[in-house]
């Protein structure tokens, strides 16, 4: 918008010192448009306390504000602010119109999509605070009013105003800290957590000192004491503190009544051996995984291997009311396919219920996952069982691709799946292939019926493509990476991020190395990768907010799924390509690519920021749909959010356009 003659007129006016805008040199109309004290102070606090970083500053740094500001006008056309490389003599906050940002260049030839921005918002921060030169150039789209601040004031405010300091330095994170605070959104709540959440240690979980006796006391003498204290299980520890033993009630049900056993026997021969245990510093997310993992209901919390306390389901999920490990021995209980269809409401509504309270959506996701993991491993037992034909002598394993891969899966989910076998000797490929299809089939089938539909493109293991030896998966794979074509690469997107759910998983592993080789050395592959990704931008619109689209009849939606949160996987994916990390995770990768010394790490803070705010908004949509008993989607309009929850998602793509400038620097895009 900002043409080569009128860009050197306004770099003589910088220069020359003419006047306060570009416009001054051009006409005397605009020699009127001079800065001015604002005429009405109240009116400008007023106005201030509307928007982020203002509305959480004190009375006395917002009073000091005030006083260093000056407000001038612009006509549409004007250019705001100096020259491109020039550094900024002023922070400028609209307070009315509209302002067109072009695009950002940056070393290395990387560039920022231009922007919009709009009353409340507040540019250019980031320079000012580096002290380095502009990158874009800004132009009144209208006729604009702006609040300007000397650059001098905006560094003593930086150093005085705890507030003013975090926004303008850790912007997506404040601006979350604003938006957990003031909304009371499930969806919101689920991205930071509370004192319910599982992002705290278990040492501050503990609530009382832990119940114990040794391993010869009696059986009476512990449910005495069971009795006595209120407690559903007792520690049984040797004299050194160590625990040995954990006594619960399903033990004193199967081992004791039942079998009648005399309570005076010693506590040791009725016990459960070898309990499970993580040490205080451990975090309660893992604490939970371990309990639904093992199916277990308390865990023991050990330091220098003595018992400092016992951690039970309760103390994790203070408002469930479906429980995550009895859901997970239901699962692991079913006899029948017939026994897991109903659960996935159960599912639905334990993740509700976590949402409620706080829990982070990354833990969410991953409960998500372990437990449709779990219905997985049931299903392929029980249509094992029930296969006419032996399979015993096959060693295969059962793939997860796409999002079950990563561990990210939400309630919205289809399956993405194979096999990958090993031929018993004497056999071929095909005629393996041909033992395992029809109970494929069936498996597919059923896990359907539990609540997990058939892949529409046919990703699945009942498909002779997707049911392969490791020779054929890794010849596969290598043609992929040769030869590169459109439909390699959207394959790779897919199967590349692979998970052994059942079965053996050496082989799955080998194959992995295997295929990090390849893409390590292929960087050709890797720039093809990158290229196909940066086809999906993030939906930042020039002159709206965001660039929407018309969904099953419905306009101005925006896809949370394929525009927001695919760019920042597709983006990990390539970094763990070209690093060779072993992590399929989104999250996992991108700090993985840190510790290989790819990525900077508050690039990567902001980034995971970002991605899980967009999968907070994702999570809640799903959580509105289900309990209204609508079809889950990851549409949403913009319109259906509130001010907040549209400036956040705002920079959540902006981040993610900075995220894809560093895969176009990277592989010169």
């Amino acid at each position: 918008m900002i043409d080569q003659r009128d860009r050197l007129a306004w770099q003589l006016q910088q220069c020359t010192g003419i006047g306060g805008d570009n416009s001054s040199i051009m006409s005397d109309e605009n020699q009127s448009r001079r800065p001015h004290a604002p005429s009405d102070p109240d009116a400008v606090r007023s106005f201030l306390r509307l928007y982020s970083p203002f509305d959480a500053m004190s009375d006395e740094h917002l009073d000091a504000l005030i006083d260093g500001l000056c407000e001038r006008d612009y006509a549409a056309g004007d250019y705001i602010g100096p020259a491109d490389d020039v550094a900024p003599e002023r922070l400028y906050i609209i307070r009315t119109g509209r302002v067109f940002g072009g695009a950002a260049r940056y070393a290395g030839g990387t560039t920022e999509t231009a922007c919009e921005l709009g009353p409340g918002d507040c540019f250019p921060v980031g320079e000012l605070v580096s002290g380095k030169g502009l990158h874009r150039a800004y132009e009144a789209l209208e006729a604009t009013t702006c609040l300007e601040l000397a650059s001098d004031d905006f560094r003593h405010l930086l150093r005085v105003s705890d507030a003013f300091h975090a926004f303008c330095t850790q912007r997506l994170s404040h601006m979350l800290d604003r938006l957990l605070a003031e909304s009371g959104g499930a969806e919101v709540k689920g991205l930071g957590g509370g004192d319910t959440s599982l992002d705290i240690q278990l040492g501050e979980r503990l609530r009382r000192e832990p119940v114990s006796c040794d391993p010869d006391s009696s059986i009476r003498h512990a449910l005495e004491a069971m009795e006595r204290l209120h407690v559903g299980s007792m520690v049984v520890t040797d004299g050194d503190g160590r625990p040995v033993g954990v006594f619960t009630l399903h033990d004193l049900l199967r081992r004791v009544v039942l079998p009648e056993t005399d309570l005076q026997q010693p506590i040791r021969e009725v016990m459960s051996s070898d309990p499970v245990s993580l040490p205080s510093t451990a975090f309660a997310f893992e604490a939970a995984m371990l309990m639904a993992q093992n199916g277990i209901h308390h865990i023991c919390v050990v330091d220098k291997g003595r018992l400092t306390g016992v951690i039970s389901e309760r103390d994790l999920f203070s408002l469930q009311r479906v429980g995550l490990v009895t859901l997970t021995k239901t699962i692991r209980r079913a006899s029948s396919i017939d026994d897991l269809v109903p659960l996935q409401t159960d599912i639905h509504r334990l993740v509700a219920q976590m949402i409620d309270q706080g829990i982070k959506v990354d833990q969410v996701m991953q409960i998500i996952t372990l437990l449709n993991d779990h219905i997985c491993e049931q299903v392929i037992e029980l249509c094992l069982a029930a296969h006419a034909e032996d399979l015993s002598d096959v060693r295969f394993c059962w793939l997860a691709f796409g999002s079950e891969g990563r561990r990210e899966q939400t309630l919205k989910t289809d399956q993405d799946n194979g096999i990958l076998f090993e031929p018993p000797p004497g056999s071929d490929p095909d005629a393996v292939r041909k033992r395992l299809l029809p109970v494929a089939e069936t498996i597919n089938q059923a896990l359907d019926r539990c609540g997990y539909p058939l892949c529409p493109g046919e990703i699945m293991a009942r498909n002779p493509d997707c049911c392969l030896s490791r020779a054929e998966w890794e010849q596969r794979f290598r043609r992929w990476i040769e030869q590169g074509t459109p439909e390699h690469l959207l394959k790779s997107a897919v199967f590349f991020d692979f998970r052994v759910i059942f079965g053996p998983d050496d082989e799955a592993e080998a194959m992995r190395e295997t295929l990090l080789k390849q893409t390590e050395r292929n960087s050709r592959f890797r720039k093809q990768m990158a290229a196909n990704a940066l086809r999906n931008r993030p939906p930042l619109g020039l002159i709206r907010d965001f660039v929407t689209h018309t969904h099953a009849g419905q306009r101005n939606m925006l896809d949370l799924k394929i525009n927001g949160v695919t760019p920042f996987v597709d983006a990990a994916r390539i970094f763990s390509l070209a690093y060779r990390l072993p992590a399929t995770n989104t999250v996992d990768r991108l700090w993985q690519a840190v510790e290989a010394g790819g990525l900077a790490r508050n690039d990567v803070e902001a980034w995971v920021i970002a991605y899980e705010i967009i999968q907070v908004l994702r999570t809640g949509q799903h959580q509105k749909q289900s309990r209204a008993g609508e079809e889950l989607s990851n549409h949403v309009s913009p319109e259906e959010l509130n001010d907040l929850d549209r400036k956040i998602l705002k920079e959540a793509f902006r981040e993610a356009r900075k995220l894809q400038s560093k895969l176009t620097s990277d592989y010169q895009l």
